[in-house]
């Protein structure tokens, strides 16, 4: 029996990554079940109540215009909705263009991010087969254009102050990292969610302060149901400068979105984030001797001292010879087992 259970627990242990895996999964098909049961809860209501009030207006209307047919005003209702659905509306549909220049910008810009209000949609069959085949090309290319962008960001505003602070107070860089990813989120939120809200809900005459946080929120993380676009009013009162607005909104969301990436790449390479990733993949690694492995961490050691003090000169530091080159000093003194070089990932750490 007791040798029944301890082959189970080895058997567990090594299978834990695997465990863990399938639990996650579990959780997250899990959470996706209860936000749709809250969603039915919160909304179905309201659904209901918007339907009656629809139906009542158009009983209201038809009583009130007995010159007016059911089936004219159903194909009336049908020929707006369908108008709606590709930009255009009805009421005073001679205050703006959804196909300008800058329009066009906009929309280049929502559909290369991902974010797809839907607001503005190709109407011709030209305009939707350029849109693929802009897409495919456009959509890798802003991807990579992010991924450098992002990564020149992230080791200029992540790693080098944490590397400053760590070396001018000696506090550990895994604490400095979670604090300063903290501070990076907070800022990162103020300027770009709560501000910008602030300024919508005071430039758009229709929106609450939540509607503006909702649509700064729902836009900066490319999710973009486009139930809110910005400049969508019907008054040039309202928006004396459509143009300028929008080209604003633009180099607002390029921006944003930029700096969210780097928020989340940052926490992303936290020394808690990589544990935590590691409990759900299982690695092969080979077991190492001791002269290997004291190897291995003093070419760590070499890695952390490339990040040089101000103060001094790289002159200053000892000369670390690489695994290599210290492997091949053991194999000829046969001072130990001939050194098995290690994965790539092990031998030369994280960089960042």
């Amino acid at each position: 029996m007791v040798l029944g259970a301890g082959s189970w627990c080895a058997r567990l242990t090594r299978h834990r990554a695997g465990l863990n895996f399938a639990l996650l999964v579990v959780a997250y098909v899990l959470y996706l079940t209860v936000g749709a049961g809250i969603f039915s809860a919160i909304e179905l209501p309201y659904e209901g109540e918007l339907r009656r009030e629809l139906e009542e207006a158009r009983r209201d209307f038809l009583s009130n215009n007995t010159c007016v047919s059911d089936a004219r005003l159903e194909e009336l209702l049908a020929r707006a909705l369908e108008a709606s659905n590709y930009g255009v509306s009805v009421l005073d549909n001679e205050t703006g263009r959804n196909w300008d220049f800058v329009s066009s910008l906009f929309f280049t810009s929502t559909v290369l991010t991902t974010t797809g209000y839907g607001h503005a949609v190709p109407l011709s069959d030209l305009g939707k087969a350029f849109c693929i085949f802009y897409s495919l090309l456009g959509i890798p290319v802003t991807l990579f254009f992010l991924s450098v962008v992002v990564e020149r960001l992230v080791v200029l505003v992540a790693r080098r102050p944490v590397s400053y602070f760590h070396r001018r107070w000696a506090v550990s860089r895994s604490r400095l990292a979670v604090i300063h990813a903290a501070c990076l989120s907070a800022v990162a939120a103020l300027l770009f969610i709560f501000i910008p809200a602030w300024v919508f809900m005071a430039l758009e005459e229709d929106w609450n302060f939540l509607e503006s946080l909702y649509f700064c929120f729902i836009s900066l993380t490319t999710i973009g149901l486009g139930d809110y676009v910005p400049g969508e009013t019907h008054s040039k009162e309202a928006n004396p400068h459509p143009h300028l607005y929008r080209l604003a909104i633009t180099v607002y969301l390029l921006l944003g979105l930029v700096c969210v990436l780097v928020v989340m790449e940052t926490c992303c390479e936290l020394p808690q984030m990589r544990l935590l990733r590691q409990m759900f993949h299982q690695e092969n690694v080979r077991e190492l001797d001791s002269e290997t492995a004291d190897i291995i961490d003093r070419d760590h050691m070499s890695d952390q001292m490339t990040d040089v003090p101000d103060h001094m000169t790289l002159d200053q530091f000892p000369v670390i010879p690489s695994v290599s080159e210290q492997a091949e000093s053991l194999r000829q003194s046969n001072t130990s087992v001939p050194y098995t070089p290690a994965s790539g990932s092990a031998v030369n750490g994280n960089l960042r």
